[in-house]
């Protein structure tokens, strides 16, 4: 009897697969567990995880092209407003009064978004299901984890344990939302309600309330979008954006009732062409020291950058935000509801006290954006699942497999 040969393996092929699996584990599994217990653990593992990616695609050529990438980023009005927004922030250097430092932070802002940009050219054509599953494993584990290192919790609020698991806990609250909408995808809303109640909780117990708000904030705008997307996309589009827009404007008109709002209103009123043209990258972090920055101001978003970047650079950003979610409308079905809930989470964690320039935060924004892009590359079936409420009712039969 003859022995059938079996096809020669490619070894290129196989040692590219195990760096691109080994990547997403550690994105999708160590990364959220990590930020929980170690300080830099974002900003540390990020890197590592994108490497990997990049090191796999570049081994088998399993991705769309450096040019095709790059058009899909930049080319649509969200890039190009946000690639404005960073111009001018390198342009603010010439003014701000604490351009050498500021200079250093905006360069490795500047260096975790091309980070997440390398990645996302580094994302293979069609993702694997075996590549995705990791994440609503490691999302859940890590929620599972935060909950149990919370409700053990003695420390005070401001010791740096303490603040390494509330940086943990908002990493989740945005990573949250790509492993719900991988799940769902597959029909599998059970388990996507499950890793949503687990991360529902952790936020609650958090130390402070900044995780809680996106995640409430994420939740509530899914809700919409799952069943009237375009009308959650126009609410978080035009409402974001224009709440950028308007900040000076509240800030002038409700200035009688909130002595932070005051102190923004001096500001405004004493140099009025700062409004437009900012006073520089990072001043609002920093003014302070030097009497720039009225003491009681504003620790939240949208007061550094109108400070910072004054109306040009809230305008390119404003624009971003707007186009961001107006154009969740043109991807799967089955994860745009996720993608406008992990875009409002975000902003409203800002709004609430998060900073733009702050690495740990922008990292995590950049790995949720880079697994939400992972998560939609693995939608190339015919089939498109039902609606996870009905789902769970029994309302339909689930998606294909």
């Amino acid at each position: 009897m003859v022995r059938q040969r079996s096809p020669q393996r490619d070894p290129a092929a196989d040692a590219a697969a195990l760096l691109r699996r080994l990547g997403f584990a550690i994105l999708m599994i160590g990364l959220p567990v990590v930020a929980l217990v170690t300080r830099r653990g974002v900003v540390v593992l990020a890197p590592i995880g994108v490497a990997l990616l990049a090191i796999a695609a570049f081994i088998d050529g399993d991705h769309r092209g450096v040019s095709a990438g790059v058009a899909s980023l930049f080319g649509r009005l969200a890039g190009i407003a946000g690639l404005v927004a960073l111009g001018w922030a390198v342009l603010s250097l010439a003014w701000a009064p604490f351009s050498g430092p500021a200079g250093e932070r905006l360069g490795n802002l500047a260096a975790t978004l091309a980070l997440g940009a390398a990645g996302y050219l580094a994302l293979p054509t069609r993702m694997r299901s075996a590549n995705l599953y990791p994440l609503a494993i490691g999302v859940g584990l890590a929620a599972l984890a935060a909950i149990a290192l919370l409700l053990v919790e003695t420390r005070p609020a401001w010791d740096e344990e303490t603040l390494t698991r509330d940086r943990g806990v908002v990493a989740l609250a945005l990573l949250v939302w790509p492993a719900a909408a991988w799940l769902h995808s597959r029909g599998r809303d059970l388990q996507s309600v499950a890793v949503v109640l687990a991360v529902a909780i952790a936020t609650g117990l958090a130390p402070s309330a900044l995780a809680f708000a996106g995640f409430a904030t994420g939740a509530a705008v899914y809700l919409v979008a799952a069943s009237q997307p375009r009308v959650a996309a126009r609410l978080v589009g035009l409402g974001g954006g224009g709440l950028i827009l308007a900040a000076p404007v509240l800030a002038l008109a409700l200035a009688p009732l909130e002595p932070g709002l005051a102190a923004w209103r001096g500001m405004i009123l004493a140099e009025p062409i700062r409004l437009v043209t900012g006073y520089g990258f990072e001043t609002a972090l920093r003014g302070a020291s030097v009497g720039l920055v009225p003491a009681g101001a504003p620790a939240t978003f949208l007061f550094e950058l109108w400070v910072d970047l004054g109306l040009v650079g809230a305008a390119a950003l404003a624009t971003a935000v707007a186009a961001a979610a107006l154009g969740t409308t043109r991807i799967h079905a089955a994860v745009a509801p996720g993608a406008l809930a992990a875009l409002s989470a975000g902003l409203a964690m800002l709004v609430v006290g998060a900073s733009y320039t702050q690495m740990w935060f922008v990292t995590s924004a950049t790995v949720a954006a880079l697994l939400f892009a992972a998560v939609e590359r693995g939608q190339f079936r015919t089939q498109r699942p039902k609606a996870i409420l009905g789902a769970i009712l029994g309302r339909g039969k689930p998606g294909a497999e």
